[in-house]
């Protein structure tokens, strides 16, 4: 499309005097600047655009349909679960008998959000295996600090302020480590074996040096290459005896899902990314949620609120007062309109179909994995569960890395996989396709990412130059991170 309406801001579009509205008037008479007091006017004129209502139509509307979700197509993002949203989810979530709720109106009158908060808990502790959740936490790394206040809270009680130090696998999302930090807690690093599991000789080194410091050990299982750490149990045995508690990150459940409960492996507390594993939109900053879970004997140091069913009149209360909590981690309950997406997306799927979601997911992977093998590099064989990584392609002698590949399949209208993470390989490349997508559509990819093999091989400087058929072309990823033009300026008209 050469249309400038297109590429341009809203800003370049702009020509004085043009107008797209008209304000009739009103009871109160026109407000123009001379009636205004003098020092409540500008000192000359907003710099804002000056267009007619149809080039600002056209405008906002080709650039929507320059958005990429998995409305659109294939979006196989390793580590991030991005599921289909069903349309029963966003018709329940606006209705307004839902949306016009205020958190502050009297309890008795809200009973109904109420009961959609204490329910998705209950589900969420059914599948989990563990006793009771919170859902106040508004994001995944969130519900990450949360759990490992949780956890922090629980050693404080006990007077046992020694235990400061967190375990993380070096395979870990970055966030693990992160949120450890801003909980006040020291991360110390195990290393992996060469399949990419954690090695335990190493954990009994760590566990032995830092005797009665470790608070706990954070785990994603599967792993961040997608595989299952078979020594779960042994390693929990290990944490346990130490004194600490297992964390587990929610990121990769998807695969878990009528498989295997955390609460069953070993671990005590865990947060959940509603926002990947229960189909809810996530991505450009929100919405999210990610409530966090416990076993029993670890509940009172929950956050508040709390919902709470009061047995003896039979209504949902908000506790507000428990003395052990941790204290607030935000305002009210976190993200309404996510939890109620992820309670319609249970309700429709049932007992006997979530069952089906991690099996499918795994199958998915697989078959992908297995489809490109032969042209992409495989660092670690095996099944895999939800997702996989690639080094690179196979063939070093073209000089096309990682990120050329994930360029080109831009052209091909599809979105790029997860590249460069886990750290563990140079030119990694992580794929993750989900439950919902279909063998038409995953063959359709497997086949484009078989033809860019080709391409590199025959073609590589079609490949360097992608993308080729995008409205911008390849970025200098350095330049727009250091020197970042965040704000349109005059001067650059």
């Amino acid at each position: 499309m050469n249309n400038k309406l297109y590429g341009n801001l809203i800003f370049e579009l702009s020509h004085p005097g043009r107008r797209g509205y008209s304000l009739p008037t009103n009871r109160f008479g026109s407000y123009s600047t001379n009636q205004l007091a003098p020092e409540l006017r500008r000192g000359e004129d907003a710099a804002l655009p000056e267009c007619d209502e149809l080039t600002v139509v056209r405008h906002y509307t080709n650039h929507s349909q320059n958005n990429f979700g998995v409305n659109n197509g294939f979006y196989p993002l390793g580590s991030c679960t991005m599921k289909y949203n069903p349309i029963i989810n966003e018709e329940i979530a606006a209705m307004p008998e839902f949306t016009a709720l205020h958190p502050l109106q009297p309890i008795e009158t809200c009973q109904g959000a109420l009961e959609v908060y204490y329910r998705l808990q209950q589900s969420l502790a059914a599948l989990t295996g563990l006793s009771e959740f919170t859902l106040n936490p508004c994001a995944g790394a969130h519900g990450e600090l949360t759990g490992l206040m949780v956890i922090r809270t629980y050693h404080q009680s006990r007077s046992d302020e020694r235990r400061t130090k967190v375990i993380i696998p070096d395979s870990a999302h970055g966030t693990n480590p992160a949120s450890a930090a801003v909980c006040g807690l020291e991360v110390i690093e195990v290393k992996s074996l060469a399949d990419g599991t954690v090695n335990v000789d190493d954990l009994r080194e760590l566990l032995a040096r830092y005797q009665g410091e470790v608070a706990g050990m954070m785990m994603t299982n599967p792993n961040t290459l997608g595989l299952f750490e078979r020594n779960i149990p042994l390693i929990a045995k290990l944490v346990h005896e130490a004194g600490g508690l297992m964390y587990y990150d929610g990121a990769n459940l998807n695969p878990m899902l009528g498989v295997c409960r955390p609460g069953d492996m070993g671990f005590d507390v865990m947060h959940i990314n509603l926002h990947k594993t229960f189909s809810t939109p996530h991505g450009g900053g929100g919405p999210g949620s990610g409530p966090v879970g416990v076993r029993a004997g670890l509940e009172p140091f929950l956050p508040t609120p709390r919902v709470v069913l009061n047995e003896s009149d039979g209504c949902l209360h908000v506790e507000t007062d428990n003395p052990q909590s941790l204290g607030s981690v935000g305002c009210f309950f976190g993200n309404f309109g996510v939890v109620l997406r992820a309670y319609a997306y249970l309700l429709s799927l049932g007992k006997e179909n979530v069952k089906l979601v991690g099996p499918l997911a795994t199958l998915n992977a697989n078959y992908i994995k297995e489809s490109l093998r032969d042209v992409y590099e495989l660092p670690i064989d095996g099944v895999c569960k939800h997702e996989f990584v690639f080094d690179g392609l196979r063939d070093k002698s073209t000089g096309i890395t990682t990120m050329d590949v994930a360029k080109r399949l831009l052209d091909y209208g599809y979105h790029a996989p997860t590249i460069y993470f886990p750290l563990l390989f140079h030119e990694a490349m992580m794929i993750e396709p989900t439950e919902n997508e279909s063998k038409e559509t995953i063959d359709g990819f497997i086949a484009v990412m078989r033809t860019i093999a080709q391409e590199a091989s025959q073609q590589p400087q079609l490949l360097k130059d992608a993308p080729c058929g995008t409205p911008i072309r390849r970025v200098d990823d350095v330049l727009a991170a250091k020197q970042p033009i965040l704000t349109w300026q005059a001067s650059l008209k």
